[in-house]
């Protein structure tokens, strides 16, 4: 279920991996769950909430379940919409708690046409490209809980491939 009004639809194939997602262990121990993903894999709607996975000693959500929420999907998406000629990595990320989580929030997660192109023209001019995502968990009023910036490493194969053997 789409958290956020946007015009996209889900694909067969976005709509399997949503589910795939839904039930691999490592995500759904997190307690958040993926509501869409677009058939274009350039946004992904993720949604949390308060419950017996997540609920940490003083009865609010557990700061790892805050982060581990969100943690894969720029990298997966990315390596989606780029395709097989590049390597895609999560190099980093910082977190920054708000206000304690009682309630239901959601993430949206955007990649614009315009990034895509920015990460494939720096890829081509540098061979690899390290750049930032900012990300925010906001309740229904646009109260903003935990904000995250994600680091993520794009470069070509042939580039990444060539980086690898330098360091044998």
């Amino acid at each position: 279920m789409k958290q956020y009004a946007t015009n996209k639809t889900e694909s067969r194939k976005s709509k399997y991996m949503r589910m795939a997602f839904n039930f691999w262990p490592c995500i759904w121990c997190t307690g958040g769950k993926v509501e869409f993903i677009a058939g274009d894999f350039k946004e992904l709607h993720v949604s949390l909430q308060l419950n017996i996975r997540t609920r940490n000693r003083v009865g609010t959500v557990y700061g790892g379940s805050i982060y581990s929420s969100v943690d894969p999907y720029f990298m997966l998406l990315f390596m989606e919409v780029l395709g097989k000629n590049y390597v895609v990595w999560d190099k980093g990320a910082s977190m920054k708690f708000i206000r304690p989580i009682l309630t239901k929030v959601k993430c949206q997660f955007l990649i614009t046409d315009e990034l895509v192109e920015t990460v494939k023209q720096k890829v081509v001019e540098q061979g690899e490209y390290i750049f930032e995502l900012p990300l925010k968990y906001e309740d229904e009023e646009g109260k903003v809980y935990a904000t995250f910036t994600k680091t993520v490493y794009v470069a070509s194969k042939e580039f990444y491939k060539k980086k690898l053997e330098a360091r044998k």
